[in-house]
């Protein structure tokens, strides 16, 4: 049995995946997390380390480990990416100025091979808000059709009425679980 197998067979019995939820600072991350968990989302500072929740959904424990965005952070997001089953970037759909600045962030995320198989989640948040891009705009902006090495999706989302968080979490789920825990 290869090294490969024993793992897929560990993670098996325990029904366990790893998120690491990466996006620009103040795109949502961790308003996101705190809505699917069921916290109050009225009182939210920006993240200036990491935050960890384990969450049970579906039968799977999801550790799920949202990191700050801050452009002084971002060089620390690769001491997270060890073991990472599925990736979910966030995106400020309202900032428009600073959507180059995401799209060359997530492309040189995808470059990572410590990331290499991980299934790219995109939530297009704030939807809610006033001129707002569509998921579509964000999907043409960011070049997601170029991606080749990642299964992705992406949903456009509103953090703070949960719109569509349940749907993205459910697919990233469902693509990582068609992949590690298939019988051999």
């Amino acid at each position: 049995m290869g090294l490969l197998t024993i793992l897929r067979k560990m993670k098996q019995k325990e029904k366990e995946m790893r998120l690491l939820m990466l996006g620009l600072d103040n795109a949502g991350k961790t308003t996101i997390l705190k809505k699917f968990n069921g916290e109050d989302i009225s009182l939210i500072s920006p993240t200036l380390g990491f935050n960890i929740k384990t969450l049970d959904h579906r039968g799977f424990k999801l550790n799920v480990w949202d990191v700050g965005g801050q452009k002084s952070l971002r060089s620390y997001w690769r001491n997270y990416f060890e073991s990472t089953d599925g990736l979910v970037w966030v995106v400020d759909s309202a900032d428009k100025r600073r959507l180059l600045d995401c799209k060359r962030e997530l492309h040189s995320l995808l470059q990572e091979e410590r990331l290499s198989g991980a299934t790219l989640l995109v939530f297009a948040n704030k939807q809610d808000l006033p001129g707002a891009l569509s998921a579509d705009d964000i999907r043409q902006i960011l070049e997601l059709d170029e991606i080749k090495t990642h299964h992705w999706q992406i949903y456009h989302c509103s953090a703070v009425t949960g719109e569509n968080l349940l749907e993205g979490i459910d697919w990233v789920i469902d693509d990582i679980a068609s992949r590690i825990f298939t019988m051999d």
